[in-house]
């Protein structure tokens, strides 16, 4: 079952208040007069009705720089279409009065699945872009079938918490990290080769009966950032997902640059310059944390147990934030070098209390550094689940919302 909606093509600063936000608008939001575009000036004024909690067709064609005409067609198909909806008119003004435009968060729904060597995370996201419902299972290596079951386990529950409409979703985005099956962690089982080169439709179409979304996880975490985040405010940053491995992910001009091969941002890989043999992600993973944990005896299992436990288990966790933060300098000057981001955002699994210690150290270190410029290195805002909720916007950027993918389609 997919959304049919009527008109719906199925293709893929720091300062606060009403000026500022208009701003900040204007240069993200700007529609395009190109010939058959329409599918993307559509894209941008719901894109525009999204970030604003209200607005009005005037306001739309300021922030746009859509023709008034041109913005009555377009808000007029979208009520049609379900996706906003009108909220009375403005009063105290002379004239007639303004109607007022808001989203409407059931207008379309998404599913973002996060598979990892250490969780299976579900989420359901609204065209608002809020969560309507989560669940995240701690298991070690699940293997295809055991996610399976899994899905089909919790997602009738899922949907009814989140009184998600079946109807009215649009897709399914799926983020793992690349090479699941392949890359070597403590406890590996040698019976998870079977993620490589799986077929992922034909895995899961069954259990989820919608257009399928699959990307890398520091990928989907960085476009949840871009759209969800401090990507508002910063057009450009570079993502670091500390998750059971590490991931990197890089936004410029608030695309999601891939690469040639379409393997950017691949920090992990990076060698650590005081270990010969090792790379970066043998140090800054949570797998490398739980492993140090348990040389030490004390099992770990999930992020959570992480906060807790005697002074010797927390001495632990010092030292490896002392350990990950020296080894991410280098890595973090090239970051800096090359590609001269907005900031330099951690996120993924890694909990609240110990991201803000680990930014806290890398701001540190990297302060006395001759560099061109310093980017500074922030939590990142769409931390917790990062990667199932940016793989659940990936529907809504093939749908619904703009991309340049799209204008370019719709200028050919």
């Amino acid at each position: 079952m997919t959304l049919n909606l009527p008109g719906l093509d199925r293709r893929q600063s720091t300062k606060n208040g009403p000026e500022a936000r208009d701003a900040r608008l204007t240069l993200s939001l700007s529609g395009t007069n190109l010939e058959r575009a329409g599918d993307y000036n559509q894209r941008i004024v719901l894109q525009a009705i999204r970030l604003t909690e209200e607005t009005t067709r005037s306001d739309l064609a300021r922030v746009t720089g859509l023709t008034p005409p041109t913005i009555v067609n377009i808000t007029k198909r979208l009520i049609d279409m379900g996706l906003v909806k009108p909220a009375g008119r403005l009063q105290g003004k002379r004239g007639q009065p303004a109607m007022r435009i808001v989203i409407n968060p059931d207008g379309a729904f998404s599913i973002g699945l996060n598979i990892d060597r250490d969780h299976i995370t579900l989420v359901t996201l609204d065209l608002a872009g809020k969560i309507r419902s989560r669940h995240t299972r701690e298991i070690a290596f699940a293997l295809p079938g055991t996610v399976v079951d899994h899905v089909r386990d919790i997602l009738p529950g899922l949907l009814e918490e989140g009184g998600v409409d079946r109807a009215r979703i649009l897709g399914v985005g799926v983020a793992l990290p690349d090479d699941l099956g392949r890359i070597s962690l403590p406890h590996r089982p040698t019976e998870y080769d079977a993620w490589d080169d799986i077929d992922l439709g034909a895995l899961l179409g069954e259990v989820l009966p919608w257009p399928l979304h699959a990307d890398n996880d520091a990928a989907s975490a960085a476009l949840g950032e871009v759209h969800l985040g401090n990507g508002i405010l910063l057009s450009s940053f570079f993502y670091l997902l500390i998750s059971a491995g590490l991931g990197g992910g890089l936004v410029i001009d608030r695309s999601y640059v891939r690469g040639a091969d379409s393997r950017s941002g691949e920090i992990w890989a990076m060698p650590d310059p005081d270990r010969e043999g090792a790379n970066v992600q043998d140090t800054v993973s949570l797998s490398a944390l739980y492993a140090r944990l348990e040389a030490a005896g004390h099992r770990v299992d999930r992020p959570e147990a992480l906060l807790d436990g005697s002074a010797e288990k927390q001495a632990v966790v010092v030292k490896w934030l002392d350990d990950a933060a020296d080894v991410l300098v280098q890595p973090l000057i090239a970051v800096n070098c090359l590609i001269n981001p907005s900031a330099i955002l951690i996120g993924g699994r890694l909990p609240g209390q110990l991201a803000d210690a680990l930014v806290e150290r890398l701001n540190g270190r990297m302060a006395g550094r001759k560099l061109p410029v310093l980017a500074p290195v922030r939590r990142a805002e769409a931390a917790d689940d990062a990667s199932a909720i940016g793989a659940a916007i990936i529907p809504f950027l093939d749908h619904v919302l703009p991309s340049e993918s799209i204008l370019m389609q719709a200028g050919r």
